[in-house]
């Protein structure tokens, strides 16, 4: 609906549809624009219409609007949720004039951004008006049905009216779209003038034709079932249709390999030669390898793509530095200039170049830089359950109630409350007991990670015992022994007289600013956090807690930076040599450039190399060492060691991590984990 809006109001250049979407039959433009509305601060409009007209675009009444295609009103106040926002929307009202629009968060109910007009969008694509009328359509057709199968399909369809009459929602009504719309739109009707691209044509077919036999092999079977009937059985545009749409079009085919033949007369046959390029590690030294020899030619254009804007002007600086004249766009230009270097941010999944237009261009890995709006998104988004999405859990699941304790997941519901419909939580608890949570609450639940083996039940709860509460007493009394003992700790940590680092130098600066990503707030927070206990005169113990790709290595090795910059050493210990190995190439990437020397550790070294790396680790000419459990064998000594990086804590035994601590009690510690155990957690805190 949000595409379809978008391609009706002229909003949006470029669609890519597959070829299930394109052939799909969908709401018809002028339905689409006659249940559209622009709101605007200050207008004049009745609540009560207002109502009326998302009513019959699709939406449902709800108590609070905490879902898309719901509203609410309550007195002076209209909250709804348009399908095609990212946030539901709050109207104010003084009589019948508009008098603010606010976004709110779902979750809170709190007012958000101010704005000064909204478009209300359909919240469904069939639009089937009032039950009432809805059900004497149906009736309609109904009584007319004739033939074999028509017993079972007038069953069907009497079920429905009779749910429509007793004032219930259908839960899926969309097997009667060709009964609503005798003619439905499709995506080619809101095309207006524009060119079409197919690409791969024969696939496409091919796909088209497995699509379609399905399609019908499912309607055979809703036929026999008596779900669909007669009129009730076309929801797809034919392959023949299709064609025509081909032909209706200004249509271009994006084949790797001419054919003899195409789905419709062909005008010209345009070649193009192109070569695919691997993506660009990130490497300076790589990169002028490849970009010298063009550039000696004086007559290739060369467009490199650096991922953030902050690591392309990085680029640029680096390239004139080399001697390589080039010009950094913060943008996309609408052309390059002939034979020139120039610097972009983005990136695609692979570079390409077009030897006939001599042309090269150069990505950087496989990530598109995010727009500004999707990073604040990302950054503003907070977590506030323990599981993101009822997807990820299973009937049978052990899941844990914040008020009534352990159960069992028994899938989801729907439930008629109050006149409202509405998906509950099933939870069964002992003695069969039985607790219905609406999905709103998610929040109170969250997976059961307790002790548990395969051949013992976990001991289930009872609604409205005193075990649950007693248990949590207990915990609540642990979790306070817990607290004096890290008091203590914690005490004693603080005596020791540990180095104070020293303020962040421009060669730290330089350092960051190469990172090839744009940091996510949470790295920001971390980082500054780091950097101020290590300039304490008093040992860190500080946890860095994050899931697998968050960035947690480039926050260590911030950390890492900035102890080599004091003159000191960094030692990082990991528990596998694959993921040494993995630390070791990222280390020297990002170190390069930089009067660091890094070394490993692991048995994927020779005996005559980790020889080499320990006498180095004595005399201080290694800054950074990347290591397994040989790290802290006896014959390792270190010349002056400033910080411990332990990634993956939890994979350590006890007795591993602590001999760190007796070896270096001076030493600053942070340990990187995803999933931190609480003994660990316990020290960090």
């Amino acid at each position: 609906l949000g595409v379809l809006g978008a391609m009706l109001g002229g909003t949006v250049d470029i669609v890519v549809r597959s070829i299930e979407a394109a052939m799909q039959l969908t709401i018809p433009p002028a339905e689409l624009r006659t249940n559209s509305l622009i709101v605007k601060k200050g207008g004049t409009i009745p609540p009560t219409d207002l109502t009326a007209l998302l009513l019959h675009a699709g939406y449902v009444r709800a108590e609070q609007v905490d879902g898309l295609g719901q509203f609410a009103l309550r007195g002076g106040i209209l909250d709804f949720f348009p399908p095609s926002s990212a946030t539901p929307y709050r109207l104010e009202f003084w009589g019948d004039i508009v008098d603010s629009i606010f976004s709110f968060d779902p979750e809170t109910q709190r007012s958000l951004e101010r704005t000064e007009q909204i478009k209300i969008t359909p919240a469904n694509e069939i639009l089937c008006g009032e039950n009432s009328a809805f059900a004497l359509l149906i009736e309609g057709h109904m009584l007319a049905l004739r033939g074999k199968g028509s017993v079972k399909a007038r069953a069907s369809l009497l079920a429905d009216i009779d749910r429509l009459n007793a004032g219930v929602r259908l839960a899926s009504f969309d097997r009667y779209l060709p009964l609503v719309y005798p003619e439905p739109g499709n995506l080619f009707d809101y095309n207006g003038e524009s060119l079409l691209f197919v690409s791969e044509s024969f696939a496409v077919k091919e796909r088209a034709a497995a699509c379609e036999k399905l399609l019908n092999e499912e309607i055979k079977s809703y036929f026999e079932e008596g779900v669909l009937c007669k009129g009730l059985d076309r929801f797809t545009l034919s392959w023949g249709q299709f064609i025509r749409k081909y032909e209706e079009n200004a249509t271009i085919y994006l084949d790797n390999l001419p054919r003899g033949s195409f789905d419709t007369p062909v005008h010209d046959l345009i070649t193009v030669n192109a070569r695919q390029l691997p993506p660009w590690n990130g490497s300076l030294a790589l990169l002028l390898e490849d970009i010298r020899p063009v550039v000696e030619k004086d007559d290739f254009t060369v467009v490199v793509m650096a991922g953030s804007e902050k690591a392309s002007r990085a680029l640029s600086l680096d390239l004139t530095g080399e001697g390589i004249q080039n010009i950094f766009y913060p943008s996309l230009p609408e052309s390059f200039p002939k034979e020139k270097v120039c610097v972009i941010p983005g990136g695609l999944s692979a570079g390409i170049e077009y030897p006939a237009e001599k042309f090269r261009l150069i990505t950087y890995g496989s990530r598109i830089t995010a727009s500004p709006e999707q990073k604040r998104r990302r950054q503003d988004k907070k977590t506030v359950a323990f599981f993101s999405s009822l997807e990820e859990l299973i009937k049978g699941d052990y899941i844990v109630h914040t008020i009534h304790g352990i159960g069992i997941y028994e899938g989801i519901v729907t439930l008629e409350a109050s006149g409202t419909v509405k998906d509950y939580i099933k939870i069964k608890y002992d003695k069969g007991d039985i607790l219905y949570v609406p999905v709103t609450q998610l929040d109170q639940v969250s997976k059961y990670i307790g002790p548990r083996s395969d051949d013992k039940l976990v001991k289930l709860n009872r609604l409205g015992g005193k075990e649950w509460k007693k248990t949590r007493t207990r915990v609540k009394a642990a979790v306070k022994d817990m607290a004096e003992q890290l008091i203590v700790l914690y005490a004693k940590r603080r005596a020791v007289k540990g180095y104070a680092f020293s303020p962040d130098i421009d060669m730290q600066n330089d350092f960051e600013l190469r990172f090839e990503f744009q940091e996510t707030m949470d790295q920001l927070r971390c980082i500054d956090e780091i950097k101020q206990d290590m300039e304490k005169p008093y040992p860190m113990d500080r946890l860095l807690c994050g899931d697998v790709g968050f960035g947690k290595t480039e926050v260590a090795l911030r950390a890492a930076f900035k102890c080599i910059a004091d003159g000191k050493q960094c030692a990082i210990l990991v528990p596998t040599t694959i993921l040494a190995l993995q630390h070791y190439q990222t280390i020297k990437k990002r170190f390069e450039g930089f009067p660091i020397e890094s070394a490993m550790l692991s048995r994927f070294r020779t005996p005559k190399q980790i020889a080499k790396t320990v006498t180095a680790l004595k005399r201080g000419s290694v800054d950074i060492v990347v290591g397994t459990h040989r790290l802290i064998s006896k014959d390792i000594k270190f010349h002056d060691l400033g910080l411990i990086v332990v990634d993956e804590e939890q994979r350590f035994g006890v007795a591993q991590k602590e001999r760190l601590k007796e070896l270096f009690p001076a030493v600053d510690v942070l340990t990187l984990t995803a999933t931190p155990i609480p003994r660990t957690l316990n020290m960090a805190m």
